[in-house]
């Protein structure tokens, strides 16, 4: 969409505001908005952990789950986002910005997303073999997936759709039954 001239917005992670604000007014125009951040790794996380969300995203629609679960899915994803992403050294405010929810959101629900594509397949039957020889691109979630699963254990985070995807990926798990762990999971408080 950005070769196309296409409106867009993104943000650029940088620690020197000074030179963030010269390569905003360099690089910005009224078609192409750029966004100024000071916090990195929150910045980071949530353009890193949006493509494992992804994965679950597409499992859920080539399994044909409808739109109110995808919808209850990625809102679920932001909330675990926001739990590994501030126990990592993230801050709050990134998670609700551009490369937290934005990011989330079009990676998600965009059929021309890589990593939406691969979890799109495997909830239609096929390996992650299949998927992963007929790419011609990378799909960043999937070892994504297990650094955030791995940090998540580390320091001792719930995180059940990363798990799931998690086992998706690498336990060979059945996506249906990935999701009915997910819907069977106990029910609590929203937080």
């Amino acid at each position: 969409e950005v070769s196309r001239d296409l409106p867009t917005a993104t943000v650029l992670a940088c620690s020197e505001t000074e030179y963030a604000a010269e390569l905003q007014s360099y690089l910005g125009s009224p078609r192409f908005r750029i966004y100024t951040g000071e916090e990195l790794t929150g910045i980071e996380l949530g353009g890193a952990l949006k493509n494992v969300f992804a994965i679950a995203a597409g499992a859920s629609d080539g399994l044909g789950l409808g739109d109110n679960s995808k919808a209850a899915l990625v809102t679920r994803s932001l909330a675990e986002m926001i739990r590994l992403g501030t126990a990592m050294g993230g801050k709050l405010p990134s998670f609700y910005g551009l490369s937290g929810v934005g990011d989330l959101i079009l990676t998600c629900f965009s059929g021309r997303s890589r990593n939406w594509h691969v979890g799109e397949q495997l909830g239609g039957g096929q390996s992650l073999q299949q998927i992963t020889s007929s790419m011609q691109m990378v799909a960043e979630g999937i070892p994504t997936t297990k650094s955030a699963y791995e940090c998540a254990r580390k320091l001792k985070v719930e995180t059940p759709i990363i798990d799931q995807v998690y086992a998706l990926l690498y336990e060979g798990k059945a996506p249906t039954q990935a999701m009915q762990e997910l819907l069977a999971r106990d029910q609590k408080a929203e937080r």
